[in-house]
C-alpha cells in the first residue's frame, strides 16, 4: 500500500492526491461501515444538544471498540485494528466528513498519546497491563505536562517526585489539564533530579488520580465551560514500576507523546477548517455580507489561507505515513493552523455584525477547534468557537514558542541564551 502521489497534472488542478487502489476500496469499506452505523438523517455531532452528544459519543465507541476500529492503528496483540498508517489516515478522513469522533471524550488523551507512547517506549509487563484497559475505557487519561512556571518552556516543570521504597511520591502542581475531571490516570512529567540539566532530570510517571493525594480544580474559561483543570500532588504516590522509559530520561519520552499528539490532525483538521470555511462563506451569502468588497477580500484570502493549510497537511502526512516521526518542523502547520483559526473566527463576528452581541443557539461542542459538523450556523456556534479560538495559539506551545522552534531548528537561526536556572531549582526539599 503506497501513500498518495501527486501527479504532474493534479499539481495544476488544486494539488488533489491520487490514492492506490487498495487504499480506494478501504476507503469504500469505511464508508459502507458509515452508513450502517448512522442513521439516514445524521447530520453530524454538531446537530446534538450537549448531552445528546454525550450519549452519542459513549454508544459510539462501543461500536468502534465491537468493530475493531477504536485505537484503529495499533497492533492487533494490544487490543488494536492494526490497520496501517495510511488506513488511519483514511478512516480519520472519512469520520470527519461523516461528523463523527474517532474515539471517546479523552481518547486523545488515552489513545493517541499516552497509549501510542506506552507502545513505543513502554516495557511488555507495561503494555499488557494498561493497554487493554485503555482500549476497554476502564483507564481514561489526562495529560501532566504545563505547571505555572513551565508552560513555554517545559522544560522548567518543577513538580517532583522521589523514590521511597516501592513507591514514587510526587509533589507539585500542573495547570491547563484538560479533561482531568473525567480521567482516573493521568501521564506526568517530573522532577527527578534537580542538580541534572533542566531536560536531563525529568522522569515520565503513570499516576492514578483516584487517590487522596490528587486534587482536581476546574477553571472557569471564557466561554463559561471548565473543560481544564488544575491538578495538585501533595504526597501523592505511585508504583516504581510505573516509569515510561528510563528514570530522568523522560525528555525523550515527552517530545515523542507531542509528535502522537500532532500526527492525525494533519489529515483531520484541514478537512474541519474547510468545513467551518464553507459554513462561513454561507452565512456571508446568506446575509448579504459577501457584496462588502472589504468583507469580500477578507473572505477569499481566508479562503486561499485553508487551501494552503490542506498543503501543508499534505506535507506533514507525507513524512507521517513514510514512517518518519514528526520533527522541528510539525511547528509550521500548528503555527499555520492556530493563527489561522483566530483570524478567520475575527472575521465571522465581522459577517454576523450586531449579532454578535447576542447569543442565539447553542454555544460548541467543545472549546477546541471549529465547531463540530452539522453545527447550527447560529451566532451562539461562531461567538463560542471565537472565544475558543483565542487560546489556540497558547495550548500545545505559544505562537511564540513555535517561532522560535521554527527559526532555530528548521532555519537554522541563532539560538536564544540558555539558561540550567530556574523556579524547578527551588523545588521543595
Amino acid at each position: 500500500m503506497t501513500w498518495p502521489v501527486l501527479t504532474e497534472r493534479s499539481r495544476f488542478a488544486g494539488m488533489q492526491p491520487t490514492y492506490s487502489q487498495e487504499a480506494d476500496t478501504f476507503r469504500t469499506k469505511i464508508q459502507a461501515f458509515l452508513r450502517a452505523n448512522l442513521s439516514e438523517d445524521w447530520k453530524g455531532i454538531g446537530a446534538l444538544d450537549a448531552d445528546s452528544a454525550q450519549a452519542f459519543i459513549a454508544d459510539w465507541r462501543k461500536i468502534l471498540y465491537e468493530n475493531n476500529l477504536l485505537a484503529a492503528s495499533w497492533p492487533k496483540e494490544y487490543g488494536g485494528g492494526g490497520l496501517s498508517h495510511l488506513e488511519s489516515v483514511i478512516l480519520a478522513e472519512e469520520f470527519q466528513k461523516a461528523g463523527v469522533p474517532t474515539g471517546g471524550s479523552n481518547d486523545a488523551f488515552s489513545i493517541q498519546m499516552v497509549g501510542n507512547t506506552i507502545i513505543r517506549w513502554g516495557t511488555d509487563e507495561q503494555k499488557a497491563h494498561f493497554l487493554p484497559r485503555i482500549i476497554s475505557g476502564e483507564d481514561v487519561w489526562c495529560q501532566g505536562y504545563s505547571e505555572p512556571n513551565a508552560g513555554s518552556d517545559l522544560a522548567n516543570v518543577g513538580c517532583k517526585a522521589e523514590l521511597d521504597g516501592d513507591e514514587w511520591q510526587v509533589n507539585g502542581q500542573k495547570i491547563w489539564t484538560s479533561a482531568g475531571h473525567m480521567a482516573n490516570w493521568i501521564f506526568v512529567l517530573t522532577r527527578t533530579d534537580p542538580d541534572a540539566p533542566k531536560h536531563r532530570g525529568i522522569t515520565f510517571l503513570l499516576v492514578p488520580m483516584d487517590q487522596v493525594g490528587v486534587e482536581v480544580r476546574p477553571i472557569k474559561m471564557i466561554s463559561g465551560d471548565s473543560e481544564f483543570n488544575e491538578v495538585f500532588f501533595t504526597n501523592a504516590k505511585t508504583s516504581k514500576e510505573n516509569v515510561i522509559g528510563e528514570v530522568n530520561g523522560g525528555w525523550a519520552v515527552a517530545m515523542t507523546l507531542l509528535g502522537y499528539e500532532r500526527g492525525e490532525s494533519a489529515a483531520t483538521m484541514p478537512l474541519a477548517f474547510k468545513g467551518e470555511m464553507e459554513r462561513l462563506l454561507t452565512l456571508a451569502k446568506e446575509r448579504g455580507a459577501n457584496q462588502d468588497p472589504v468583507i469580500r477580500d477578507q473572505l477569499a484570502a481566508t479562503y486561499s489561507r485553508a487551501q494552503i493549510m490542506g498543503y501543508l497537511g499534505m506535507r506533514t502526512l507525507t513524512k507521517f505515513l513514510s514512517g518518519e516521526h514528526p520533527g522541528a518542523d510539525a511547528s509550521i502547520f500548528k503555527l499555520y493552523w492556530s493563527e489561522y483559526h483566530r483570524t478567520v473566527t475575527e472575521l465571522s463576528l465581522t459577517v454576523l455584525g450586531s449579532d454578535a452581541m447576542v447569543i442565539d443557539g447553542k454555544f460548541p461542542s467543545s472549546a477546541f477547534g471549529p465547531d463540530s459538523p452539522g453545527a447550527p450556523n447560529e451566532s451562539g456556534s461562531w461567538i463560542g468557537t471565537f472565544l475558543g479560538a483565542r487560546a489556540g495559539t497558547i495550548y500545545a506551545g505559544t505562537s511564540q514558542v513555535q517561532r522560535n522552534i521554527i527559526g532555530e531548528m528548521v532555519l537554522g537561526l541563532p539560538k536564544e541564551p540558555k539558561s540550567d536556572k530556574g523556579p524547578w531549582k527551588d523545588v521543595p526539599k
